[in-house]
């Protein structure tokens, strides 16, 4: 079973949004982390930033590649609602870390922190209307 009819399948609540919407979202999120995160590498890399300020956005990929497999291959909300809290907690933690060294790579995620905090929201929604 894909993504888009598991999502199907879920108690949702009215405000959610339609699961096409993902995609397109998801795509132009993963361009500015890509950049942004990519730099980030980089810097460390350079020695220009340490490693702790790093680890935040080292540990925000693992929690964000983890939610599709955790939701839809698990099928396990709590455990999910669990990872995207990890998300948004790595993601403003990285974003507090970074913005002594490259403000703009703090400022580039914003886009990404207000998808996380309705994603945070819906899911967290989800798990409620679903036990």
């Amino acid at each position: 079973m894909d993504n888009f009819s598991s999502y199907q399948e879920l108690i949702r609540p009215t405000w959610a949004p339609p699961a096409w919407i993902f995609g397109p979202v998801w795509s132009v999120l993963y361009i500015l982390i890509a950049i942004s995160f990519g730099k980030v590498f980089l810097m460390l890399w350079q020695k220009q930033i340490t490693l702790i300020v790093a680890l935040p956005f080292i540990l925000n990929l693992i929690f964000n590649f983890s939610f599709t497999w955790i939701q839809f291959g698990l099928k396990n909300n709590i455990l999910a609602s669990v990872d995207i809290l990890l998300v948004l907690a790595t993601l403003i933690w990285a974003m507090f870390s970074i913005w002594p060294k490259a403000r703009w790579i703090a400022l580039i995620n914003i886009p990404y922190l207000f998808w996380v905090s309705f994603a945070t929201i819906l899911q967290l929604t989800i798990t409620f209307l679903n036990k």
